[in-house]
């Protein structure tokens, strides 16, 4: 038989509510009413029982409850059943005082039912009625102090009842510190391997990048190196584009397909300076609309008769890339570039 940790505890607290009613009603003396001393020790043990296996109408739990709470550990125990424990721990001393008789309070089978009390109010307590079982504890210091005497009450097993109220709110405390210090580190642990799995991805991404860059300037790289730097000038225009093209592969690889490559590298051969901006603002759109901007940036750049031409994405609610065509400066008629082209592609498109 699988004995779980639950099945467990209740068999320890059935136990010992039967030895403490066991133990109150096998009287070693006179008993002055002893149907008294029947229904109100038959009354605990009921509510002890009530206690451990009551159940909360709503089985769920609130989002900040602690772990150890629900259906992880023990439940909130119902208010009615909490009521009902506080009713025997004010009610117990008493009655059984006036079932012994006052001549024989303090005989052992009268005072039992402190320890019986005082299991009562540890089983609240760890069914989470914290001030419920502080009150319980309270009345069942009141009740027994009358009838037995400070002395007489602490020696007959009130601080074994207090201490087990005690030793239960300070494990209940400590189980749930360890619970949000797990769910801390779980949190912790998740963040790290996103982290790593990021890191992972900028890692590949650069190698990518690395051998994209090999592929364009890797042969000219090579010839440079065997020319001395004595290149022509058709070289050196190859240099150039192949500069620039590594530039916009690091600088903006979201705004890069084939279609925007070709046309850059077609208006850098004719003489015109591109360059492109990725400031963010395309991460959440889909493919199909990235492929829509992008072929507008192509289209805009092949048209653009502009020396300087910039294509700068944008976080705009609306406007997702700007293409921005500029004339050469010192052209003779103005001393600054003016600007020839100005277009902005819409983040979506309107129906």
């Amino acid at each position: 038989m699988n004995l779980t940790t639950r099945t467990a505890l209740l068999l320890v607290g059935i136990v010992f509510t039967a030895y403490h009613a066991a133990r109150t009603l096998f009287w070693t003396g006179p008993v002055m009413h002893p149907i008294l001393v029947i229904i109100t020790v038959c009354f605990g043990a009921l509510a002890t029982l009530i206690a451990l296996f009551a159940e909360p109408r709503t089985p769920a739990v609130a989002i900040d409850a602690p772990l150890t709470a629900g259906g992880n550990g023990p439940k909130v125990l119902p208010m009615w059943a909490a009521v009902l424990a506080l009713v025997a721990a004010a009610l117990t001393p008493t009655a059984i005082a006036i079932g012994v008789g006052r001549d024989h309070v303090d005989a052992p089978y009268a005072t039992g039912y402190i320890g019986g009390i005082g299991l009562l109010m540890t089983v609240v307590m760890i069914r989470r009625r914290v001030m419920c079982a502080l009150l319980g504890v309270a009345l069942l210091v009141i009740g027994s102090v009358i009838w037995l005497g400070p002395l007489g009450a602490f020696s007959f097993g009130l601080v074994g009842a207090i201490m087990w109220v005690s030793v239960a709110q300070i494990i209940m405390h400590s189980l749930d510190r360890a619970s949000r210090d797990t769910v801390r580190l779980i949190e912790l642990q998740r963040a790290a391997a996103a982290w790593q799995a990021a890191q992972s991805v900028r890692r590949r991404e650069r190698r990518v990048r690395v051998q994209f860059a090999l592929q364009v300037a890797g042969p000219l790289l090579t010839r440079m190196i065997g020319q001395g730097g004595a290149l022509t000038s058709e070289e050196r225009a190859e240099a150039r584009v192949a500069e620039g093209t590594l530039r916009d592969e690091l600088r903006a690889p979201n705004l890069l397909d084939t279609r925007v490559r070709v046309a850059i590298e077609q208006a850098r051969r004719q003489g015109s300076t591109v360059t492109l901006l990725d400031e963010g603002g395309l991460d959440g759109l889909t493919e199909e609309e990235l492929g829509r901007i992008r072929g507008e940036i192509a289209d805009a750049i092949a048209s653009a008769p502009s020396a300087r031409i910039i294509v700068r994405s944008s976080r705009h609610p609306e406007i997702a890339v700007t293409v921005v065509g500029r004339s050469a400066a010192g052209d003779g008629l103005t001393p600054e570039d003016t600007v020839e082209l100005w277009q902005e592609i819409a983040r979506a498109t309107t129906n």
